[in-house]
């Protein structure tokens, strides 16, 4: 696990911070508690985390959005999650030496995405965006502040501009995007949600309007880039932002779906006990994310959940990891696909351009004269219908059984839903006849 990973969570111990920083412990109560209403200790509070946790220094203006750092922490770690799990490698580990070019749209008075993703990782750079002049202003400063104006750059937009505008930003690709956009549709509603938080136990928004309130709300801005990514297609892996509201997923869902997109994926952050955000995602390549980043909000509907994209079972207990290997790469060797294995790993990843293991492809192939592995492909195909990931692992067993081989196939890439569960299928029968 990445250091960032075991931050925060437990929550955050104000006692143990005051120790660290005697500019915190001025804010915190007799009984070591903070006052989330009082604004200067909730800047205070993000400005001891990111020097003492992250070792960046900020200055944080009292007229802008105070971030907390647990939230934008995770939304960080989701995105990474992301990349990580769509490159199409057999593992799914974090790379160190792969470069990453991010935008964040709408970076706020200080940068924090920005100043966190590279922190984190040491080959990603970004892009950040504003429209707010204040904001670009301490936002370049706070970026100067920690030495990072080589992999961090503030370009100051207009409310007209696109918000992808990659002629503006003088790149033709990037990675992905992030934003955390306005979340209210105008004054009145942002009053209003105040007063029905007025005696929950919340941070409070030292926000400008700017930051808060946008024509249409979330759902709008978030369509509006929507519409914008089907102009930009795969110019950008994934399409990503955070959003004040569960309810806003369902339009947002609707509209990818109405678009032909079925590649995208859903995420609540929690912070503390009571603040709760959500996330969404999608990409117009045809690689497909791991189910958990995918798949991240509990007790959602279903239905409205991307497809899932994983598959586990559990072979007979007679079967050893070293025969279910040897018995699995055996039989994939024989298809006329890529296929790649890492016997140390116990993992492989197969690409086919068509179905080539039914009955009927079979078929097709021997009366082409086709002799199992010597058709096997070299290469990935230039067009791929399904690739897959599958990783074989012992199970854990309690005192009285012994462990079982776990098969987990991935569904990495492609778009028929039904191919991958055929081959599943396909993959069940054969481990399960040896």
């Amino acid at each position: 696990m990445e250091p960032a990973r075991a931050l925060y969570k437990g929550g955050i111990d104000f006692k143990a911070l005051a120790l660290q920083s005697p500019e915190f412990a001025k804010h915190l109560s007799s009984s070591q508690q903070l006052d989330f209403n009082d604004p200067e200790a909730v800047r205070q509070l993000t400005i001891t985390l990111l020097r003492l946790d992250f070792g960046l220094e900020v200055k944080l203006p009292e007229d802008r959005l105070c971030p907390p750092v647990p939230n934008r922490l995770n939304y960080i770690l989701w995105v990474q999650d992301l990349l990580d799990s769509t490159t199409g490698k057999i593992s799914t580990r974090y790379d160190p030496e792969r470069k990453v070019l991010g935008l964040d749209i709408g970076t706020g008075c200080c940068s924090i995405y920005p100043l966190l993703g590279c922190k984190a990782r040491p080959h990603w750079a970004f892009l950040a965006t504003d429209i707010d002049e204040n904001n670009i202003r301490t936002s370049k400063e706070n970026v100067a502040l920690n030495q990072l104006q080589s992999r961090i750059r503030i370009i100051q937009t207009d409310p007209q501009d696109s918000l992808f505008p990659l002629d503006k930003l003088q790149t033709s690709r990037l990675d992905f995007t992030m934003c955390n956009p306005p979340f209210y549709k105008s004054r009145d509603e942002m009053i209003e949600s105040a007063e029905i938080k007025a005696n929950a136990p919340s941070s409070i928004c030292t926000g400008d309007p700017v930051e808060m309130i946008t024509p249409g709300g979330e759902v709008a801005f978030v369509t509006r880039m929507i519409d914008e990514s089907l102009q930009l297609r795969d110019r950008i892996q994934w399409y990503t932002s955070m959003l004040g509201s569960l309810s806003s997923l369902n339009p947002l869902i609707e509209t990818l779906q109405k678009h032909g997109n079925h590649n995208y994926a859903v995420k609540e952050f929690v912070q503390g006990n009571k603040t709760k955000r959500w996330a969404i995602a999608w990409s117009w390549t045809d690689m497909r994310p791991a189910m958990t980043a995918a798949r991240g909000i509990p007790k959602f509907a279903p239905k409205q959940l991307p497809f899932p994209a994983d598959l586990t079972f559990t072979l007979p207990m007679a079967i050893s990891i070293d025969a279910a290997s040897a018995g699995l790469n055996a039989e994939l060797s024989e298809l006329p696909w890529y296929w790649l294995w890492d016997q140390r790993l116990s993992a492989g990843v197969g690409y086919t351009s068509e179905n080539v293991w039914s009955r009927q492809a079979r078929r097709k192939a021997k009366l082409a004269g086709e002799d199992g592995s010597a058709s096997r492909l070299p290469t990935v195909p230039e067009k791929v219908a399904l690739g897959v990931r599958i990783k074989l692992t012992l199970a854990r067993g309690n005192k009285h059984t012994e462990q079982q081989v776990q098969v987990l196939i991935s569904w990495v890439q492609g778009a028929d839903s039904v191919l991958f569960e055929s081959f599943c299928g396909m993959v069940k029968r054969k481990l399960g006849e040896r």
